[in-house]
């Protein structure tokens, strides 16, 4: 297929970095010329970014997949996958059966040119340098931005198959770094989100690198109004990051912390690296530097061998910590991780009934934390169209999100709210200053 001929439709499931190797991948496709089009049917190639952290979105892939096979003994069309899932065994039995063209692995994802080249399938999931050496022109049309700091994870933590799929911890060259944020500065951005699967172990595998918090304060010094990052592991949230968090006004004051557990005997099981003890101890450091902080987490129900006191001290964790949102889970077992080989999972209402009592505790701590911000004014930037007809959406510097009157925010932009109500989910507000305009269309993200 002719590369000028391309018609490219990109579908992305899972986390934010599979959102930025996307977007790393469309930029390298309209440098081939390559047309993008909204839907499959008018695309003759049609790639898809695969999650492979729990089991519900690898069936959404193979279910997508199916509907691609179909599609293609019908008319020409060259499907790709891309992303967690090709990077396994599971996925290279799922792209022989749905007869996938081309297969990239997180760390081969620069091969896509080579790839679409090739008379034939193509295949490649080695890790390769120049993933972490791409600097992607700034997105178009968006005044938030994803960049990649650091690819992989050293931990090893027993339900986890990020290790396999995205191989060690490499982190990227901060001259690199900095450029791509430059470059999203001068396009306009307003927000930059700092990704990696451990973002706060930057530079520990390259001696002569900045640390994460050096890394904070040189970005800092760019200029963007928002610094933002993901995912942290407690083991690595060492004091002179939450230093720099507090003397550097440009990062948010919103930090995500997985805890996953509250029991010392399943954080053991899980190889977690930490215990309830410590967590406490770095929740405690952070409030007193940041007394206004919005902590979120990410918790897993039903791991296997979690009894009910077990699960007690997840509750009890959670009043301590008093989270102001949670990303909540069931365990999903994933083939290839060392939980799914020797652990017996739980029954499955168990572990239903289980995440409904911690969804009901999430609602009441997040009414009570969103509560504290009505009648304050915060800083919101306002991404496009909501939902909800005649509001704006947008999140503020604690990533709240927060709907005001379309008509106040006609435009995206950073704009001074006032919090008028609060949900256990949303904030709603009325504008009472703009901070930075822009002519950029209203869009949803």
């Amino acid at each position: 297929m002719s590369n000028a001929n391309l018609r490219a439709h990109l579908i992305t499931f899972g986390c934010q970095m599979n959102e930025y190797d996307t977007h790393l991948v469309q930029s390298e496709l309209a440098s081939l010329g390559a047309e993008f089009v909204d839907t499959i049917q008018d695309a003759n190639f049609v790639l898809v970014n695969t999650c492979a952290v729990r089991g519900k979105p690898v069936e959404k892939v193979k279910s997508l997949l199916g509907k691609l096979r179909k599609e293609k003994e019908r008319r020409p069309l060259l499907v790709g996958m891309m992303g967690c899932v090709a990077q396994l065994e599971e996925g290279q039995e799922i792209a022989k059966k749905f007869d996938v063209d081309i297969l990239l692995g997180p760390g081969a994802i620069t091969q896509i040119a080579k790839a679409l080249e090739s008379h034939d399938k193509f295949w490649d999931l080695t890790f390769r340098d120049e993933v972490n050496t791409y600097v992607p022109p700034p997105p178009k049309g968006t005044l938030s931005a994803f960049v990649s700091i650091i690819r992989g994870c050293n931990h090893h933590c027993t339900y986890c198959i990020v290790p396999k799929t995205r191989g060690p911890e490499v982190s990227r060259h901060p001259d690199l770094i900095l450029e791509e944020i430059e470059r999203l500065k001068a396009a306009g951005v307003l927000e930059v989100t700092l990704l990696g699967q451990n973002v706060n172990s930057y530079g520990k595998d390259q001696p002569g690198y900045p640390s994460f918090a050096e890394l904070l304060r040189m970005v800092g010094q760019i200029g963007i109004p928002r610094i933002k990052f993901t995912t942290s592991h407690p083991v690595n949230f060492t004091d002179d990051i939450i230093q720099a968090i507090a003397e550097t006004p440009q990062v948010c004051r919103y930090i995500h912390l997985p805890v996953q557990s509250g029991s010392n005997r399943v954080l053991r099981r899980m190889g977690r690296e930490y215990r309830r003890e410590w967590y406490l101890d770095r929740v405690r450091a952070i409030k007193e530097a940041l007394p206004d902080v919005v902590l979120s987490t990410d918790i897993i129900v039903g791991f296997p061998g979690e009894t009910e006191a077990d699960f007690e001290e997840t509750l009890t964790l959670y009043d301590e910590v008093g989270y102001d949102h949670a990303y909540m889970f069931i365990y999903s077992p994933r083939p290839g991780t060392p939980s799914a080989r020797h652990f017996q999972d739980l029954p499955r209402e168990v572990k239903v009934a289980r995440l409904q009592r911690l969804i009901e505790k999430q609602k009441e701590w997040s009414y009570r934390k969103n509560k504290r911000w009505e009648g304050r004014v915060v800083e919101v930037l306002v991404r496009g169209t909501a939902k909800e007809d005649g509001y704006a959406e947008g999140h503020d510097r604690g990533n709240h999100p927060v709907l005001v009157p379309a008509a106040q925010a006609p435009e995206p932009g950073l704009y001074q709210v006032e919090i008028k109500q609060a949900t256990p989910h949303l904030l709603y507000g009325e504008v009472v200053g703009s901070t930075a305009p822009t002519t950029i269309p209203l869009t949803v993200m």
